[in-house]
Parts: C-alpha cells; structure tokens; sequence
C-alpha cells in the first residue's frame, strides 16, 4: 500500500506539470497576439503617416525619418518575434533618428522664425545633440560589449 503522502506529492507534480504546461500554452499565445496587434499598429500608423505625406504632395525630411521610425519599430518587431529577445541596439537607433526628427523640426521653427526665445532654443539643441551622442555612445559601447563577449545564444544580425 502507498503512502498517502506520496500520493499527495505526485498529483501535487502532476498539478504543477499541467499549470506549467497551460500557463506556457497561455503566455505564447498572448506573446504572438500582442505581437500580430504591435506589428498591425506599425503597419497602420505608417501607411496613416504615408498617406498624409501623399496628400501634402511632398515629404519633408523630417516625414521620412518617421517612416524610418516605423522602419525600424517593425524589424523589432519581426527579430523579436523570431528570437524572443529585444533587440536594446534597435531601440537606440529608433531613439537617435526620433531625436534628429526633433532637432530638425527644431531648427526648422527657428528658421521661419517661430522660436520665441533664441536662448532656449540654444539650450535645446544643445540638449538633443549632447542626447544623441550620448545614445551614440551607448550603441557603440553595446556593440562592442557584444563583440568581445558574446552571448551563448546565436546573435542576431545587424540589419
């Protein structure tokens, strides 16, 4: 005859073995749908973004860094859905190209003349440029933190 609390203890595994299995079941599949509704958002804030650029019959700089925005927001997307790790280096550059969209719509409103304070307007770019580098840095230090140790995981491609 067994012991009761060895009975106890192998439907307390065969109990865990199952929530373990469903509870992975759930997370992947919300993983995937919350990927599919992130990748359908990109797709149409940028055919949004596209459109509105056609109807003003012209891009201006600043439109096709946000199209490059949406560029690489998307193969974020794709390279986290294959290897599920967050590319950190894809976020920098989305960061670097939203700053340099911003520094130029920056000097854009200075140049026609609609900067209120030229003093704040110098501390602003100097605030943006000193953040661009600086994310610069960072994806420099990070590529380099990868090359001399890489990770025991197959590296994802630098496109």
């Amino acid at each position: 005859m067994t012991d009761p609390t060895d009975r106890l203890e192998k439907l307390s595994e065969r109990g865990q073995g199952l929530a373990e299995k469903y509870g992975n079941m759930l997370v992947d599949g919300f993983h995937t749908l919350a990927l599919f509704a992130i990748g359908a958002t990109i797709v149409w804030s940028a055919a949004y973004a596209f459109l509105h650029m056609a109807a003003k019959g012209h891009a201006s700089i600043e439109d096709i860094l946000l199209l490059f925005i949406f560029l690489e927001l998307g193969a974020m997307v794709g390279i986290y859905f294959k290897t599920n790790h967050m590319p950190v280096r894809f976020l920098i550059y989305v960061a670097i190209t939203a700053l340099t969209r911003m520094l130029i719509g920056s000097v854009n409103l200075a140049h026609e003349g609609e900067a209120a304070d030229f003093h704040d307007l110098d501390l602003h770019l100097l605030a943006i440029t000193g953040s661009i580098l600086l994310l610069a840095v960072a994806a420099l230090v990070l590529r380099y933190a990868s090359y001399k140790y890489p990770s025991k995981r197959p590296a994802v491609s630098d496109t």
